[in-house]
């Protein structure tokens, strides 16, 4: 219990420091553009704060206070809750479209992305349905395997027509590393694997911008001023930081040169700014981060508390993973932000919410 309990404050240290660190970088990387098309320095970052630390900080301390064996009653509306909100994305005049996908609901003058929430109910939702069906989902492929992966793709499937292919490929993989947990068959794995990959394959063939990204992956250099363009510059970024960095604010490549400079390629500016050594330093307080949560699913006895924990931490890893994958070049690019780093209130609202039932579970069980 008391390794747990320190587990558990290390755990949230970890996070709060990460959102710090975020805070500072954001407000760093956003600078020029923000000052350019706002008038002040600090716009993202006022935004960052209001609408997503603020409401961050109240659903952290709501997944924290409650009892979270009460969510396993309500598992399954909770799923029915995912489904109904990512489905009203796609309704015209619903729906909002920014930067060619529908990905945004609004409501009055609050706007939030249901997909960042649908990551963590997809993951209590699979906890209470492993907790109860654990063995069956572990050895029945038709009322277990199938019935599990019907929901990961019923939710995977409607973030696709968003159209959202990074968010659906990491819900995909949260659901089969879940599997996985739950001594689920390496044979259903496999051929889930093959059929995902000829799904994948589907989806990059009847995309363009798809399929630019996968060449761009494959030979940067092909069209460096075209599809090619974001992964150089990103590669430029980091590359100019070298060992020790140019310093904190001194970044060359956010003046409009690398794309998505507070989204997906943040992690880029941060290379370019801290250097080699800091961005290392940054990488392994995740990867801390990240064992505490494994430490403390470990040590959790209940099924759906176990679960839980290694589904947050397994999105947390993974979104991590091939955010920076994407930015060193050894990943094609999935437009995935850095969790607690990159701007987006709602995704900084629904990961501190996932701390918050992290550390409940902790503390209760």
């Amino acid at each position: 219990m008391v390794s747990k309990s320190k587990s558990g404050m290390l755990f949230g240290g970890q996070a709060f420091l990460l959102i710090a660190v975020g805070l500072v970088v954001l407000t760093l990387a956003s600078a020029p553009f923000a000052y350019q098309n706002f008038g002040s320095a600090y716009y993202f970052l006022g935004h960052q704060a209001l609408y997503g630390l603020l409401p961050g900080f109240f659903l952290f301390l709501f997944f924290w206070k409650i009892n979270y064996l009460k969510l396993q009653k309500f598992y399954k509306i909770i799923f029915i809750l995912c489904l109904a909100l990512l489905g009203l994305t796609l309704i015209p005049g619903i729906g909002t479209e920014i930067n060619s996908a529908r990905s945004w609901l609004a409501l009055g003058g609050f706007s939030f992305q249901p997909s960042e929430f649908a990551k963590l109910g997809l993951i209590i939702f699979l906890a209470g349905f492993l907790a109860k069906n654990e063995e069956a989902v572990s050895q029945k492929f038709t009322s277990g395997f199938l019935r599990f992966f019907l929901f990961v793709f019923a939710v995977c499937g409607l973030v696709v027509l968003q159209p959202d292919m990074g968010t659906a490929m990491l819900l995909g993989i949260i659901g089969a590393t879940m599997y996985f947990l739950a001594n689920g068959k390496i044979l259903y794995l496999g051929v889930l694997g093959i059929l995902g990959g000829i799904g994948t394959a589907i989806l990059i063939k009847i995309a363009p911008y798809r399929t630019a990204r996968l060449t761009s992956f494959l030979n940067p250099d092909f069209d460096p001023q075209g599809i090619g363009y974001h992964i150089n510059q990103a590669l430029i970024a980091i590359g100019s930081g070298g060992f020790w960095g140019l310093g904190l604010g001194n970044s060359r490549q956010k003046f409009q040169y690398v794309p998505e400079v507070i989204g997906d390629s943040i992690f880029a500016i941060m290379g370019e700014e801290l250097g080699f050594l800091l961005a290392l330093a940054f990488i392994i307080c995740f990867f801390v981060f990240l064992w505490q949560g494994f430490k403390i699913a470990s040590a959790t006895e209940n099924k759906f508390g176990y679960y839980i924990v290694s589904g947050i931490v397994i999105w947390f890893g993974w979104q991590m993973f091939l955010n920076i994958g994407s930015m060193i070049g050894i990943m094609p690019l999935t437009g995935l932000t850095l969790p607690f780093i990159s701007y987006g209130g709602t995704s900084l609202a629904a990961s501190m919410a996932a701390v918050g039932l992290v550390l409940n579970i902790a503390r209760r069980s």
